[in-house]
């Protein structure tokens, strides 16, 4: 049992070094709603919906109020779209995205993830339908999120969903061309997702999950830049040391809300998110944490290591914290929510193919990534083919969240507004892998993923 008085000494991390609970994720499994009926789905999903997570906002409101913890998001995940709507007899899954964003709209969530479908070894025709869909739905909406697995260490590579993914991410870029490509800052391509994610835009119930569970994710990152600060001749062991011992303090933050938001749903609780989720607020940044430990940069040759030792040391600490992490847990590296990401990018210092290198460490992957809007389907599927491929080998979570911006390219800045940030517009090879992508087929999986 977590004491109240155990989050005292972060006051100071709370007013000063922007320490926040980035969300609260209430996930619900729609399995009940499917129906052959399109309109008695779509009714089904609603009423659940709203009726388990009608309190959600006012009782993280309420913990905030009397805890003094900010609680910047709360939001909804639901059962995978593509499992839940394959019964009913339509091709149109743009309406099931419209009764998500309005049940959203109703409860006052910020976002609402699951417009989800998983095709890591093969296509259902539901999965199909979803994929189809994915463009008009986000364009259409404000508050829907979609992802798609795509990949995973036991199944490999599904190359055919890789190459649909990239003229999807084109198409969604173009029906939202008047807003930057915005569409594409709410969709997720995967290789192993975790089923408990509370960040979006990559959220969704997984179907191992129960009926319906409190998930938290926590941050962080101007609390551990300031710890940092203090010791700037510290060895790496002390460094990594004082991280941990950081992490383990904002994740009992987590864990304490929680057990509170849990408890007063009387919903289950899932798991803590350890993620250090930046935001475009200057003091909250991981690309300042790394040049904190001495590097002129991010992006700069030993930015790999720094970012290593940050990632395990945040573990060491949360997993000391709570017993029960789960969803991504790690750092983060979107470049247009991080305003260190965003000035390396700029400098010069920090590319594409870098970022690449450092997903082999961070938790997510490619994230917020602006390109040129003349940038290929086939070459935005080649991204995806790379980053995957790392996850798939290196047994871990990985993703691309990529916006071709429309009309905008190389050093062109993107405004996207609140936590999405802006994003300076980065280079992408200008060699075609047009037939690499065009082959088709499943990247099968690798040998260390036979381990029954």
């Amino acid at each position: 049992m977590i004491n109240p008085f155990e989050i005292i000494e972060t006051i100071k991390m709370i007013q000063d070094e922007n320490l926040d609970i980035r969300t609260i994720t209430m996930g619900i499994s729609l399995r009940d709603c499917c129906h052959s009926d399109t309109e008695t789905t779509c009714r089904k999903i609603y009423d659940k919906i709203t009726r388990l997570s009608s309190k959600l906002v006012k009782t993280g409101e309420d913990i905030e109020n009397e805890f003094g913890i900010p609680i910047i998001n709360k939001r909804i995940s639901v059962t995978p779209i593509s499992l839940v709507a394959e019964s009913c007899d339509t091709n149109d899954y743009v309406k099931f995205a419209r009764t998500l964003e309005k049940a959203a709209d109703t409860v006052g969530v910020n976002f609402i993830g699951g417009f989800s479908a998983l095709v890591h070894k093969g296509y259902t025709p539901g999965d199909q339908k979803l994929i189809n869909s994915i463009p008009e739905a986000l364009a259409t909406t404000g508050k829907v999120c979609s992802s798609v697995n795509v990949a995973t260490t036991r199944a490999g590579i599904n190359m055919d969903a890789v190459r649909e993914m990239g003229q999807v991410i084109k198409q969604a870029a173009q029906l939202t061309a008047d807003k930057g490509g915005l569409a594409c800052a709410k969709l997720v391509v995967f290789s192993n997702a975790p089923e408990d994610n509370p960040f979006m835009a990559g959220a969704f119930h997984g179907i191992g999950e129960p009926e319906c569970v409190i998930n938290v994710g926590v941050s962080g990152p101007g609390v551990v830049k300031c710890a940092i600060e203090k010791i700037p001749d510290a060895d790496f062991g002390i460094l990594a040391e004082t991280i941990k011992n950081i992490a383990f303090k904002i994740t009992r933050m987590g864990q304490l809300v929680a057990q509170e938001a849990s408890r007063r749903l009387g919903v289950p609780f899932g798991i803590v998110d350890l993620s250090l989720a930046p935001t475009p607020a200057i003091g909250d940044s991981v690309a300042h944490i790394l040049e904190e430990m001495g590097l002129e940069k991010c992006g700069t040759h030993g930015t790999t290591a720094a970012l290593a030792l940050l990632n395990d040391a945040v573990k060491k600490g949360g997993t000391m914290a709570t017993s029960y992490v789960g969803g991504l847990s790690g750092a983060f590296i979107p470049v247009s929510e991080d305003a260190g990401m965003i000035d390396a990018v700029k400098s010069g210092a920090l590319s594409l193919e870098k970022l690449e290198a450092m997903t082999c460490i961070c938790s997510v992957g490619l994230d917020m990534i602006a390109v040129p809007g003349s940038a290929s389907a086939e070459t935005i599927s080649a991204i995806i083919a790379d980053e995957v491929a790392i996850g798939v080998i290196n047994n871990k979570t990985t993703a691309v969240r990529i916006i071709p911006v429309p009309g905008k390219d190389i050093g062109d800045v993107v405004e996207f507004g609140g936590l999405l940030g802006s994003g300076p517009v980065m280079a992408v090879s200008k060699f075609k892998s047009d037939a690499f992508i065009k082959r088709g087929g499943r990247i099968p999986a690798p040998i260390h993923a036979a381990r029954n």
